[in-house]
């Protein structure tokens, strides 16, 4: 070997208790951060612009209707197929059907659906806890300040991180498997394009019958639509994480919250969820809305899933927690916070 040969340099070591993860490189690291300054900011132009059409020509049916139609099904696209599907086995279902919903949770722009699992598996092995990758509960203590830098990180922020990547093959190798969920992932760039502009621009067209129409259908149907629902689906992590009820020991800082519920497609019973992870319903409670597990308990019923996973009496009763437990979490969680401020 030449003298001269630099030798390469070695990845930063990950802490034990943090495996499973991909550090970025430096160039992949600065391809992150534009794409999401992209997913981030291009929205709010779009927003404006739309928001400035409204004001000579109003709001079209076309409009609402790709707006309605994209947001809801890449939404349940994310909770239905990425989420209660994929990452936690909470039904079966046949492989067309597996592979339906995971290509209109591509629709989302969430990204591949194999990466999805992996970092959403990650976050349960470590949730609030150190591995956790948008914990709100490690990065401040029990200031305003220090809650909006928690906030800030587990809403968007560590998807700028260098190590935000979860390694697919530790966390979700059994998607590897699956020949249709690899190439949604592989092909999920088009998915994007298809979401943002093709299809809303499409459903503009059809109803208007306009140029204008499927313009003004890919604004609303589009970047718009994908705002609202990032923003939603980031809540969950951030807001659902700090502000709400924890009826349930989940080992975690997880809440219930009410006020997202029907927006999240019922994903913001997320104390009920990280209670029973692998329950394919939410809303454990008569009055909790949950679209997401209407849509399971209806494909159930025409037979294109089956066993669909519900906790039983018994498990509930077992992790339900009393008014002065829930007292007591409540201010242990506070500590938490505090203690992690002081460790990093």
């Amino acid at each position: 070997m030449s003298a001269t040969t630099e030798t390469p340099s070695r990845r930063p070591r990950l802490p034990r208790q943090v495996k499973g993860l991909r550090h970025f490189t430096p160039s992949r690291q600065k391809r992150q951060k534009v794409v999401m300054l992209i997913v981030t900011l291009g929205p709010l132009v779009a927003l404006g612009m739309a928001i400035a059409m409204l004001w000579g020509n109003g709001f079209a049916w076309s409009d609402l209707v790709a707006f309605v139609t994209m947001y809801v099904v890449s939404i349940l696209g994310v909770t239905v197929g990425y989420h209660r599907m994929l990452t936690h086995a909470g039904f079966d279902a046949k492989p067309w059907v597996r592979n339906g919903w995971a290509a209109l949770g591509a629709l989302a722009v969430e990204g591949a659906p194999v990466n999805w699992v992996a970092d959403h598996r990650r976050h349960h092995a470590h949730s609030d806890e150190e591995g956790d990758p948008h914990s709100p509960h490690l990065h401040g203590d029990e200031s305003t300040w220090g809650m909006v830098k928690g906030l800030w990180h587990a809403h968007i922020g560590w998807m700028l991180n260098r190590t935000h990547d979860s390694d697919p093959e530790r966390w979700a190798s059994d998607m590897l498997k699956l020949k249709g969920i690899v190439w949604i992932s592989r092909h999920w760039i088009a998915f994007a394009v298809l979401s943002i502009v093709v299809i809303p621009a499409a459903i503009g067209y059809a109803i208007s019958g306009t140029l204008m129409g499927a313009f003004t259908g890919f604004l609303w149907g589009g970047p718009v639509r994908l705002m609202v629902g990032h923003h939603i689906t980031w809540s969950t992590n951030s807001i659902c994480h700090v502000f709400g009820s924890r009826p349930y020991d989940s080992g975690d800082q997880s809440t219930n919250n009410a006020f997202l519920a029907i927006l999240s497609m019922g994903e913001s019973w997320h104390n009920n969820h990280h209670a029973f992870p692998s329950s394919a319903v939410h809303g454990l409670k008569w009055w909790q809305v949950d679209i997401s597990a209407m849509v399971i308990r209806s494909m159930q019923a025409l037979r294109l899933v089956r066993n669909v996973k519900t906790p039983s009496e018994g498990a509930l009763e077992r992790k339900q927690l009393s008014r002065e437990e829930r007292r007591r979490r409540r201010a242990e969680g506070h500590a938490h916070s505090h203690s992690h401020s002081h460790s990093h």
